[in-house]
């Protein structure tokens, strides 16, 4: 096995936190959705801590969205670039057929590349268009009094819930795909373990040399 460096401290934090903060949020608007179980009444513990994980989210999503402008990592993580266009039709090949004969990816990631096309498209996806839709669809619904006059005047309460549940719902898929693909790695638990100590496992013949810690921690993207 080779090992690659891809994941730098910053987003591995981050990936982690995000996800207990989404789990948080789900599990508690889950409870917001049955009845008997939780209230829209404003100091219900599950709608305070379901409001106060959003602005968690906010938090986390801002501090994500700068990082990886000043690190690079929207470049080596979301540019799609020519060769990802061309590549989308063998990856597709490779997750929907290959991949169960037991043949080898055709993406090799590397520190300045670190996504396969389909990667890029469904990461890109979330982070661009239903998180900023989920997260700002979450403000307006809570209790800032301006907003809610606004939404009030304009009779969108229920297009607004509307949009946040279907992003929610979305996200819910993604995660559960996402942890799915998760287990795809050279070994079930090595993509796991890469967002754990930044280090991908590939096989011989099918990733880049190793490079230290330090040295891609100093590249544009790490």
């Amino acid at each position: 096995m080779k090992r690659v460096y891809l994941h730098p401290f910053p987003l591995r934090l981050w990936h982690w936190a995000n996800a207990l903060v989404v789990i948080i949020l789900m599990a508690t608007g889950i409870q917001l959705r049955i009845s008997g179980v939780a209230s829209f009444q404003p100091h219900d513990p599950c709608l305070v801590i379901h409001r106060y994980a959003g602005w968690a989210m906010t938090a986390s999503y801002l501090l994500w969205f700068m990082y990886s402008i000043l690190s690079g990592n929207l470049r080596s993580g979301y540019l799609i670039r020519a060769r990802d266009l061309k590549g989308i039709w063998g990856q597709t090949v490779y997750y929907l057929y290959s991949i169960f004969r037991g043949e080898k990816n055709p993406f090799r990631p590397s520190a300045d590349d670190r996504f396969n096309p389909l990667q890029k498209i469904a990461y890109g996806s979330v982070m661009f268009i239903l998180a900023p839709v989920f997260i700002i669809t979450g403000l307006l619904y809570t209790d800032i009094n301006s907003l809610r006059e606004v939404l009030l005047q304009w009779d969108a309460f229920g297009a607004v819930n509307a949009i946040h549940i279907a992003a929610a719902y979305a996200i819910i898929l993604f995660l559960i795909i996402h942890i799915y693909m998760a287990t795809l790695g050279p070994a079930p638990l090595s993509h796991i373990r890469a967002m754990i100590t930044g280090y991908g496992e590939e096989q011989d013949g099918s990733a880049e040399t190793t490079t230290s810690d330090a040295a891609e921690a100093g590249k544009p993207g790490a």
